[in-house]
C-alpha cells in the first residue's frame, strides 16, 4: 500500500533498489546529494547534478524536464554515505518561472523497479522558493527509510547547497545552471497535437457496458519508449527516442456517460505553431474524412509530417489500450457474474449452473466482439493514413525502399529527426509506425548482436547475426551522413579484429569515413584518445565561453563512433574512455553506435551497466523489446532493411562523397 507522506513524515523502505519519480508542471532541475551520519556532504564528488549525473548507486537526469526518473541503489552507495537528499530547482535564467509558488505543486514518488509506489509526497505551500529539498532517504539501524522534507530556499540553488555544507556553493550552482542551459538549448519540446483533442478521439460512441469501468491509466513517462533490458532502476534521459508522446494515462470522463472516452492526459500542454495544416478534402456523407499527408500543425512540411507520425503513434497506442482494457473488463465481468451465480448452492445442481456459465460467456463474447469492431475501425483509419503518409515522407523519415532516396540531395541543414526503424503491435502487424529519433542525437545507439535478444535472433546463425548487426550499423551511419550538410558529420570506426571488412566496404569504398577503420590495440587507443580530447576541449571552451579559442585542427562537426564487436579489443582504460564518451559526448556532438552482444560483455561485471542504460538498444532482426510505460505496450521493433538487389546505399554514399568534393570538405 502506498504511503502518502506529509512534510516531516517518514516511511520504511522495503527494498534498496528504487526509482524516484518527479512530476512537475514545468521543467525543473533534479539533483541529489549524499550525506554522512551527520548529514554532511563531504565534497562535490558526493553531488549528482546535470553536469555530473552519476555517482555510485545514484543517477540523475542530465537536463531540466517536467518529469524525471532517478535511479537509486542504496547498497551501491559510497562507504560512509548514510543519507540521500533529492533536490529540485527551477532553471533560473532560462525564461521560465522563477518561483515554485507560480507553478503546480511538484509530486515525488518512490517506487520499486516494477513501478509499484512505496511512498509519495506532494510539495505544497511553496511560494518564493526557487529550490527545494524534496525527499531524504536515510539509514537507521541498518534499515533505510524515506522522509518527506519539503524545505524551500528563496535564495535558490546556491543557498540550498550552502545549507548542505557544500564549499563554494555559488560556483557549483552556476556550473549546474550552465549545464542545464546547454541542455535546454539542445532540447525540443514535444510536438503539439495535429488536430484539436476532440477530433483526435477516434473511438465510436457506444453503451457503457462495453467499456471498462475505469480506462487504463499509467504514469507520465519521461520518454515514450525504453528498453527494459537496459534501463535498470531508472532511465534514462529523456531524449525522445520514438514518435510516441510523453503523455500519461487516459481520462475516465467518458466511461460512465457512454460516450467517447477522452484519452488525453490532463497535464499535457502544447504550444502549437501558427502554421495550420493543409485542408483535407471533404468527406463523403457517412464516410470518415480522407487522410492527407501533413495533417498536423508545424512550421514546415517536415515538422507537420513529424507531428503527424507522433499523432499516429498516439492513436495506435490508445486504440489498442482501449481494446485490451475492454477485453480485460469483459473477462473480469464474466468472472464476477459466475461467482455470484455459483455462490448459491441451488445453482450448482441441475442445469442452472450450466445456463449461468453460458450466459456469462455469451455476454463476454459480445463485449469483446464490440471492442474488436471498434478497434478494427480505428486500425483501418490509421492504415489508410499510413498509406498516404509513407510515400510523402522526406528522405530522413523514409525507409530505404522509398523512391525519395534515389533522388536524394545532400541538404544544407539538418532535418528534425531520423528514422531508425518501424514499430508495430500484434493486433495488426502490417500497420507500421516510423520510429524517429531527434537530431542532433541525444543518445547513442546499441545494435544488439546477441542470439538471446529475441526469438528471431535465436533462430539466426551467430555469424550471420553479427554480420546483420554490423550492416545495420553501417546503414544508420550512412543515413546520418546523408542528412547532414557536407562536412558537418564525421564517422569513425573501431573494428579491433578487422572482422567487419565486408559490411564496412560501402563506407570505405565511398571514402566517407574520417579515417581507415581502427584495428588492434593501437588503433583503438588512437581513436578513443582523439574523440576524448575533442570532448574535453569543447567542454572547456563552452564553460569558459571561449568557443573561438578551439584549436584550428579540431573538427567542430558532429562525430559518430561506430564500435564493432565490443568489448573485444578493449582494455580497462579503453572501456573507461568509452563510458566517458557515452556520458559526456552527446552534449558536445560525439555519439556512439555500438555493435555488441551484452552477454559477452558480462565479464566486465556491473561496471558496464551505466553504459548499456545510456544507449538506445535496437536489433538487426525483429524484437519486441521497446516498452511503453504510457500504456504498458511492448512494441515490436523492425529494423530498416535495404531491398534485395538494391544499390541505394552505394548511391547515397556516392552522393555524400560528391557533395563533400564540391564543397571542399
Amino acid at each position: 500500500m502506498t504511503a502518502e507522506l506529509v512534510r516531516g513524515q517518514n516511511h520504511t523502505l522495503p527494498q534498496t533498489r528504487l526509482e524516484i519519480r518527479v512530476s512537475a508542471g514545468t521543467p525543473v532541475v533534479v539533483g541529489a546529494t549524499l550525506g554522512d551520519e551527520r548529514g554532511t556532504v563531504r565534497g562535490v564528488e558526493w553531488i549528482a547534478h546535470p553536469g555530473s549525473p552519476q555517482l555510485p548507486g545514484l543517477e540523475v537526469s542530465q537536463q531540466a524536464a517536467a518529469d524525471h526518473r532517478l535511479a537509486v541503489d542504496l547498497e551501491a552507495l559510497p562507504a560512509g554515505a548514510h543519507r540521500v537528499t533529492v533536490l529540485l530547482a527551477l532553471p533560473v535564467g532560462a525564461g521560465g518561472p522563477v518561483r515554485f509558488g507560480a507553478v503546480p505543486a511538484p509530486f515525488v514518488a518512490v517506487t520499486g523497479l516494477d513501478g509499484t509506489e512505496i511512498a509519495t509526497f506532494t510539495l505544497t505551500d511553496l511560494d518564493a522558493e526557487s529550490a527545494v529539498s524534496a525527499l531524504e532517504l536515510y539509514r537507521r539501524q541498518d534499515a533505510w527509510k524515506v522522509r518527506a522534507v519539503g524545505q524551500g530556499y528563496a535564495g535558490g540553488l546556491a543557498e540550498m547547497l550552502a545549507d548542505q555544507g557544500v564549499t563554494d556553493p555559488a560556483a557549483l550552482a552556476g556550473s549546474i545552471l550552465e549545464a542545464v542551459t546547454r541542455g535546454l538549448a539542445r532540447s525540443v519540446a514535444p510536438p503539439p497535437p495535429r488536430t484539436p483533442e476532440a477530433d483526435r478521439v477516434r473511438h465510436a460512441t457506444g453503451s457503457a457496458d462495453h467499456r471498462p469501468t475505469m480506462p487504463p491509466a499509467a504514469p507520465e513517462p519521461p520518454e515514450p519508449l525504453a528498453d527494459p533490458a537496459t534501463t535498470g532502476p531508472a532511465h534514462t534521459t529523456q531524449p525522445h527516442t520514438a514518435p510516441g508522446p510523453a503523455a500519461g494515462g487516459p481520462s475516465a470522463a467518458g466511461a460512465s456517460a457512454g460516450g467517447p472516452i477522452n484519452y488525453a492526459h490532463p497535464r499535457r500542454q502544447h504550444a502549437a505553431p501558427p502554421s495550420p495544416p493543409p485542408a483535407a478534402p471533404p468527406a463523403q456523407p457517412g464516410q470518415p474524412a480522407q487522410p492527407i499527408a501533413g495533417d498536423a500543425t508545424g512550421w514546415s512540411m517536415d515538422e507537420r509530417l513529424y507531428n503527424q507520425i507522433w499523432g499516429m503513434f498516439e492513436d495506435l497506442a490508445r486504440a489498442v489500450a482501449a481494446y485490451r482494457s475492454a477485453v480485460d473488463f469483459a473477462e473480469s465481468r464474466m468472472d464476477q457474474e459466475l461467482d455470484r451465480a455459483l455462490s448459491d448452492p441451488r445453482n450448482r445442481i441441475g442445469g442452472a449452473g450450466d445456463r449461468a456459465r453460458e450466459a456469462a460467456r455469451a455476454k463476454r463474447d459480445e463485449l469483446a466482439s464490440r471492442a474488436r469492431e471498434a478497434l478494427d475501425r480505428d486500425l483501418a483509419q490509421l492504415a489508410a493514413e499510413a498509406a498516404v503518409v509513407e510515400p510523402a515522407l522526406p528522405a530522413a523519415y523514409a525507409g530505404w525502399g522509398n523512391p525519395v532516396w534515389h533522388a536524394h540531395r545532400i541538404p544544407m541543414e539538418i532535418p528534425m529527426a531520423l528514422r531508425i526503424g518501424d514499430l508495430h503491435l500484434p493486433e495488426r502487424t502490417d500497420l507500421r509506425i516510423p520510429l524517429l529519433v531527434r537530431l542532433p542525437l541525444e543518445r547513442g545507439m546499441w545494435v544488439d548482436s546477441g542470439r538471446t535478444a529475441s526469438e528471431a535472433a535465436a533462430l539466426t546463425d551467430t555469424d550471420r547475426l553479427r554480420r546483420l548487426a554490423m550492416e545495420t550499423a553501417v546503414a544508420h551511419a550512412a543515413r546520418l551522413l546523408a542528412v547532414y550538410p557536407p562536412g558537418e558529420f564525421a564517422v569513425h570506426v573501431i573494428d579491433p579484429a578487422g572482422s567487419a571488412a565486408g559490411p564496412l566496404a560501402p563506407l570505405v569504398e565511398a571514402g566517407v569515413l574520417a579515417g581507415p577503420p581502427a584495428a588492434g590495440p593501437g588503433g583503438v587507443a588512437s581513436v578513443l584518445a582523439h574523440l576524448t580530447r575533442r570532448v574535453d576541449l569543447v567542454q572547456m571552451a563552452v564553460r569558459a565561453r571561449a568557443a573561438d579559442s578551439l584549436p584550428p585542427d579540431l573538427d567542430t562537426g558532429e562525430q559518430l563512433l561506430v564500435v564493432n564487436d565490443f568489448p573485444h579489443g578493449f582494455d580497462d582504460r579503453a572501456v573507461t574512455q568509452l563510458r566517458y564518451l557515452a556520458d559526456e559526448g552527446p552534449a558536445v556532438g560525439v555519439h556512439l553506435l555500438m555493435v555488441a552482444d551484452r552477454e559477452e560483455a558480462s565479464a566486465y561485471g556491473p561496471v558496464l551497466d551505466p553504459l548499456w542504460r545510456s544507449l538506445l538498444r535496437i536489433t538487426p532482426v525483429a524484437d519486441s523489446h521497446l516498452a511503453d510505460p504510457w500504456v504498458g505496450h511492448a512494441w515490436t521493433y523492425e529494423p530498416l532493411t535495404i531491398p534485395p538487389g538494391s544499390r541505394v546505399l552505394e548511391q547515397v554514399l556516392s552522393a555524400v562523397a560528391a557533395a563533400r568534393r564540391a564543397t571542399g570538405r
